[in-house]
């Protein structure tokens, strides 16, 4: 199964708390994390909410 690498490249301060939840669910909490989840429709939805917030990197 294709994974996605997801990098959080700006502060969760001051966003609402959905998109901080969303994070958080990720597994992303300080600027810099990167971590690697499935690509299914859940992680993709994740990732438009907080699209601003993170890169998604290709692999």
């Amino acid at each position: 199964m294709a994974t996605l690498k997801i990098k959080l490249i700006k502060s969760l301060i001051g966003s609402k708390k959905n998109q901080i939840l969303t994070a958080k669910s990720l597994g992303l909490k300080t600027i810099g994390d990167v971590v690697e989840q499935p690509e299914n429709e859940a992680t993709k939805g994740k990732v438009f909410k907080i699209s601003h917030l993170i890169e998604v990197i290709s692999k």
